[in-house]
């Protein structure tokens, strides 16, 4: 059975955009590159968004000033959109996931292959962790306070154990920690 991985960047004060709807992605490097972008990537089998996040994603990953390479993985890779407003999709292999989505995402997990890795949002974040669909996180905390905006995680969702699996620290000052759920298997 393959995982479901979350895997998102946060401000250390928790925020994934700023008051003002802002994104705040991570200063980006080489390392950032490998050890983040390639290393979700190279683990998924299958992509997972929200709606918001899919469509931010799309519209740049189909842009001229995306990483043609990148660009061409995402494009290739299956990619499951969650969301009850959206009826079509622009981005090649997207399949629109709705009605009774924690069942439809479980079943994504037992299929074969490797993981499913869910770059966001926030929404479809504090969901999966609602339905205890996600087994592990993969967090890119930046070096930044954002004192505002979108949090991570927004409550609402059962008290989880975590197991540390990995720290690893950027050369741009980000932490990438890598968590695995204590839940039975």
């Amino acid at each position: 059975m393959r995982k479901l991985i979350l895997a998102m960047f946060v401000s250390a004060d928790g925020y994934i955009e700023g008051p003002n709807g802002e994104l705040a992605p991570p200063a980006w490097s080489d390392d950032l590159d490998t050890h983040w972008s390639k290393a979700n990537l190279d683990r998924a089998g299958a992509v997972l968004y929200g709606r918001v996040c899919y469509e931010m994603m799309s519209s740049y990953w189909q842009s001229p000033a995306a990483d043609a390479q990148v660009a061409k993985r995402l494009a290739d890779s299956p990619k499951y959109l969650c969301s009850t407003t959206l009826s079509k999709v622009n981005w090649t292999n997207t399949s629109i996931i709705r009605g009774d989505i924690p069942a439809e995402i479980a079943a994504l997990k037992t299929q074969p292959g490797k993981d499913v890795v869910c770059f966001g949002g926030a929404g479809i974040a504090s969901s999966l962790l609602k339905w205890q669909l996600v087994d592990d996180m993969r967090l890119m905390v930046t070096p930044s306070l954002l004192g505002g905006g979108k949090l991570l995680f927004n409550g609402n969702y059962p008290r989880s154990a975590l197991r540390l699996i990995s720290a690893r620290p950027m050369d741009t000052g980000a932490v990438i920690l890598h968590y695995a759920f204590n839940r039975p298997q």
